[in-house]
Formats: C-alpha cells, structure tokens, sequence
C-alpha cells in the first residue's frame, strides 16, 4: 500500500515537517509494510522553506539581516537540494511572528531585511529565487524592501524618506536608478494564498492590517499612501500594479514584487510542483493531508484543497485531519474523502496546541485503521 502525507503546517504547534513525521509514524503502526511518502506542504505562508528545503534534501544559508522593527537579528533563507534555486519565506524576515503582540504597529515595521536577504541570495549566485509571501508583520507597500535594494523615495521637499510603514505616507517622488541591475537576471517566483488588490475595501491595509495591530485611522491613511505610492511605482516600473491579484498581498510586497518583475502565483501549487506532489499522488493508494484549522476558506487556495484536487485529478482518496473543524454547512466533505479533526475530547486550544504532535499521530491510527477495515486494498 502505497500513502502520501502532505499536511501543512498546524500553525503555532506543528510544522508541515513535523506533522508529516507524525503521520508517517502512525500509518507505518497501523501497517508496517506501507509505503508512506512524505511531502510536507505549505501554500506561502509559514513553513514554506521548510517544507521546500525538507522535500529537496536541500540545506540553509544564514545571513545577518535587519528584522521587522529595525533590529539585526539573523535569518536564513533555503537551497534546493538539487537545483541552484534559493527559498526566501517573508515570515522569517519581516514577519508578524517575529514582533512582539504589543509592538505590533505598521507604521513601525519595515520589509527592509527581506531586501537584504534578496541581495545575499543574488550575492552568492543564484538567479533563481522562490519568496513565500505569507506572514509578514509589515504594511509598507515593500518600501523597505525597494529602499535596500537600491531605489529612493523622496518627500515632496525632495528628501529621502525612511525605511519604515510610517514613510509610505510621505513619498512624493520614486528614484529607480540606483537599483540593483542584477535583478534583470533574477527569475523571482512569489508563493502567495491570496488575491487582494494593493488598496480599497479589499486592499492590504482594510483587510490585513487590523492583524498587524493597525487602528482604524491608521488603515485608512496607510490605503490612501499606498494608492499614491502605487501610482507612483506604476509609473516608474512602466508597469500596471494597483489593481493586480495579489498586489495586497504582505502588506502590498506583492506589488513592489510585481514592480521589479517577479511573478505571483499560487503558493500551494508552487510548492506542490517543487516537491513533484502530483506524481507521488499519481502512483499512490491513498493521500492524507492536515491543518490546524479547516473551514471554507480552505476550499480558495489552501494547501489542503491544492492537494484534494490533484486527489480528484487521479482519483485517489484524500482524507484531511485538522485541528478543528469549522463547517457547519459540510463543505469540506464535497472535497474531501473524510474530514476529522484530531481533537478526541473536549479541550481548550491551549491543551490542543501543546498535545498536536499526540492527537494527530492518535487520529491518524483510528482514521487509517477505519479506512482498511472499510476498504480492501483493491479499491483503494
């Protein structure tokens, strides 16, 4: 009996790596002669260049980098095990984990040291660069990450600007001579779960910025500097950005990526075309997947529904185990197989969290042990 484990990560407990341990663990209890491939799986968020580095047998590079409120703090970014590409994940450079809760403010964090981390990747020789886009602490428009890789932003005084979410409301002028020229080599392909525009009522700041610890006033003033800021850029680059899917993406990275060039695409696929997730799911029996919370906004762009339609495109089975379930109305059954969560009696999330690794390799047993006493390997 052949198995794919591709979980994503359980945000807050468990890696995609991890979880795919575990469940690896488990399947082999339940039968000891299965063939069980682990394929960790992310979609751009947390856990994307780990779950790359893991299933390329690649290695990490780290690099003294400028955090998300300014400090230096050092960082990594992934090797593909067998191709000269490079992994950069947006969480681990300016990311929402990164800044303590009650210094969580936009208008004080910058994207500076992702720019950093792009320039060592260039540094040491790659032209081939895959950025997870997801997590990011930040709502600058990627103003800091433009600003260190080598393009000013002036004031209306014609003074350059600060690095920080703040200086996007001072921008007047954009200075695109100075950028670094080894970018026109760089093939930069942007993992990202998300289609937003940069600005409006489903721009960066409206719709991610509350999370970043943004107020209300300061939503509505950081989407009016990022209109401008995006015309701006639109206008230098030569270049449609404001209106793109995905421009909103990490507080409007996605359309300071879109300005140098890069391509935004769907990080769950990315990431399953890189970790070759379609032909281990081709030549298996049965496909698990998991999550650390599964609703309807799983079904548009999440790891686990890329994985369910690939099940469908061959006809595998496909059973999700999440940390909670939220799906009063069932949508989830009309995608997957069987939907559990690992959950096995009443607890609060604390519990769950600090007992992921246990309730999920548990539930995966009674899962897959209900699965063979239903179905003969024939059909499966």
């Amino acid at each position: 009996m052949r198995i794919v484990v591709c979980p994503d990560s359980f945000k807050g407990s468990l890696s995609a790596k991890r979880a795919a341990e575990m469940m690896t663990a488990a399947c082999q209890q339940v039968n000891k002669e299965a063939e069980v491939f682990q394929k960790a799986m992310a979609d751009g968020g947390e856990g994307t260049v780990e779950a790359l580095v893991f299933a390329t047998n690649g290695h990490y590079v780290h690099k003294d980098i400028t955090g998300p409120l300014g400090e230096k703090i050092r960082a990594s970014y992934g090797v593909h095990g067998n191709e000269p590409k490079a992994f950069i994940e947006v969480g681990n450079t300016a990311g929402l984990v990164q800044v303590p809760e009650e210094k969580r403010n936009p208008y004080e964090t910058t994207s500076y040291g992702l720019g950093e981390m792009l320039r060592h990747v260039i540094d040491d020789g790659f032209q081939e660069v895959i950025i997870g886009l997801g997590g990011s602490a930040t709502n600058d428009g990627g103003l800091g990450m433009l600003t260190a890789l080598g393009v000013t932003f002036r004031d209306a005084e014609g003074k350059p600007v600060g690095m920080y979410g703040k200086d996007v409301l001072h921008v007047a002028e954009v200075d695109v001579s100075g950028i670094d020229p080894r970018l026109e080599q760089m093939t930069i392909q942007v993992a990202s779960d998300v289609d937003n525009p940069l600005c409006g009522e489903l721009g960066a700041s409206a719709v991610f910025g509350p999370q970043k610890g943004a107020t209300p006033s300061q939503v509505k003033e950081l989407d009016q500097a990022l209109d401008n800021y995006g015309t701006l850029l639109e206008k230098q680059f030569g270049r449609p950005l404001k209106t793109i899917e995905g421009a909103g993406a990490a507080g409007g990275l996605g359309a300071a990526f879109l300005a140098i060039g890069a391509t935004l695409v769907s990080g769950a696929s990315l990431v399953g075309e890189t970790i070759q997730l379609e032909e281990a799911i081709q030549n298996s029996d049965l496909v698990m997947t998991g999550e650390g919370k599964s609703d309807v906004q799983t079904l548009y762009g999440k790891a686990p529904s890329y994985v369910a339609s690939l099940a469908k495109k061959h006809k595998k089975p496909v059973l999700l185990l999440s940390g909670a379930i939220d799906d009063p109305e069932f949508r989830l059954n009309e995608v997957f197989s069987a939907v559990s969560s690992i959950m096995n009696k009443p607890m609060t999330l604390h519990e769950a969290m600090a007992q992921a690794e246990t309730l999920l390799y548990e539930q995966t047993v009674r899962v897959l042990t209900t699965c063979l006493s239903s179905y003969n390997n024939e059909s499966l």
